[in-house]
């Protein structure tokens, strides 16, 4: 029987890696997905070319927050995986208004529209920056969440809603919370394809403060199929962390993006460090390893050097994106 899936948010960057995976050549095969995307900034309807003639492939434009679209949706789909949000720390900044209203109201009114419409499953994409920051080790799911900016508030009051939804309600809920992830698609205004861009066009890289916060990073296609793994074997209720299993400084990361460019150090400008910038995320990821059978396979100098390939190769895909990312 075949499973309908409604992905929100599936033409942004890890939403329509999900769906190319979903519906690719080594996808399960018995599903049908629907993405509804509201194609803000962020948004890409040439991310989705690859599958856009697929069989079982529709595309819906408008907005979680539309409790009368989610709701005919939801109706007709089997289950929701969710990755509809606003992501960018230093928009959220700027503006948290606009970060509650998608991240937290939109949630909810999904989450309502799943439940009323009989919907099975509902996996919530989060993030580790709900965490907040540690100096050493690694976070479990069982960590106290402390976020920081605004962008992490709204994912951490999105998560308790959906939590609310399963032990009020019933909703078999997942949730996700991944570290940053990379890789093709990703829209020019995040760390590496903003520097690979800027070396691309000749341009210096503003590395916020002394370079040292640490990150972990995870390739985008390890990402999904942690996201397919949940979706397929994880259990109502749970947390799972996705970790990707390499862990840098931004200033580490910088100096791997200018080699992989063929640019020198002397490409890097250190800029004032952003508000509330956090430290260190580091997750566990033991939970997922022993439970579901995840392990990141990407090898992160060989995917880097891939990622920084397709940008190179594809400026008819970022040139366009280059105004929305304000650079």
């Amino acid at each position: 029987m075949t499973t309908r899936i409604l992905v929100t948010g599936g033409a942004g960057f890890i939403g329509s890696a999900y769906v190319r995976a979903l519906l690719g050549p080594e996808g399960p095969g018995d599903v049908a997905v629907t993405v509804l995307d509201a194609l803000t900034y962020a948004g890409h309807r040439a991310n989705l070319e690859p599958v856009r003639a697929h069989p079982a492939f529709r595309f819906v434009h408008g907005d979680v927050r539309d409790a009368a679209l989610t709701g005919r949706l939801t109706a007709e789909h089997d289950e929701v995986v969710h990755f509809a949000a606003e992501s960018h720390v230093d928009r959220s900044i700027r503006d948290g208004g606009l970060f509650a209203s998608t991240n937290v109201l939109g949630t909810q009114v999904l989450l309502d529209a799943a439940r009323l419409g009989g919907v099975r499953t509902f996996v919530h994409i989060s993030t580790d920056e709900v965490y907040g920051s540690l100096a050493d080790g690694a976070w479990p799911e069982t960590h106290p969440l402390d976020p920081t900016s605004p962008y992490a508030a709204s994912k951490a009051a999105a998560e308790l809603m959906a939590l609310a939804q399963h032990r009020t309600h019933g909703l078999d809920v997942r949730i996700t919370r991944c570290s940053n992830t990379y890789g093709p698609y990703q829209f020019p205004e995040k760390l590496i394809p903003s520097f690979v861009i800027r070396l691309l066009e000749g341009g210096t890289l503003p590395l916020y403060g002394d370079g040292l916060h640490v990150r972990d990073w995870l390739h985008v296609d390890d990402h999904v199929r942690a996201v397919e793994l949940v979706r397929t074997g994880g259990e109502p209720g749970e947390v799972y962390n996705i970790g990707g299993g390499t862990e840098l400084t931004n200033l580490a990361l910088t100096r791997l993006i200018l080699a992989a460019c063929g640019a020198g150090e002397d490409r890097i400008r250190h800029v004032e460090d952003r508000k509330g910038h956090d430290r260190r995320y580091a997750v566990d990821w033991t939970k997922i390893r022993d439970r579901l059978g995840y392990a990141p396979r990407a090898d992160f100098p060989t995917a880097l050097a891939a990622t920084v390939a397709w940008y190179r190769e594809h400026p008819s895909w970022w040139q366009p994106l280059r105004s929305r990312a304000g650079g």
